[in-house]
């Protein structure tokens, strides 16, 4: 971990393609998320490359409950590697990332490595907004939901 950013890497029993056929649908990222934040896709459809935008469907508390989220495409390499930068609807990302790496290391594991990455935002701004918004173990629960709807495919 730095100071603007939480990597977390764990290995999955299930093929690169699997894994990314999971991620790279957003109706399916609520069974992902492990800060209970993700409530719904706000009718997306399935990634396929950088520039695409998706519309989450977002609770909580401390954002003043229900809120939407555009999610900007930044890195797409099919089952290898899905990233986006994420803000409140309507608004140009603020400088914070999502980044899913994957790595086979044969048919039928793939190492996983998820990184949230806020070394973009102003400083000043990552303090107010009180980043990191979402914890290391909240990290490490998104991939054992992503490790379990990666079973089912």
């Amino acid at each position: 971990m730095s100071d603007t950013s939480l990597v977390i890497t764990r290995t999955i029993d299930a093929p690169a393609d699997a894994i990314f056929d999971v991620l790279s649908n957003p109706e399916r990222h609520h069974e992902l998320d492990g800060s209970g934040t993700v409530v719904s896709d706000d009718r997306t459809d399935r990634i396929q490359g950088t520039g695409e935008v998706f519309r989450m469907n977002m609770h909580a508390e401390d954002m003043g409950g229900d809120y939407k989220t555009d999610n900007h495409v930044v890195g797409y390499d099919e089952n290898k590697l899905l990233a986006w930068k994420t803000a409140p609807a309507g608004t140009e990302p603020p400088g914070w990332q999502w980044v899913w790496e994957l790595h086979s290391t044969d048919s039928s594991t793939t190492e996983v490595t998820l990184t949230y990455d806020w070394s973009a935002m102003d400083p000043a701004k990552a303090q107010e907004v009180g980043m990191p918004k979402v914890s290391e173990s909240e990290l490490e629960e998104s991939i054992g939901k992503l490790a379990a709807a990666a079973a089912t495919q």
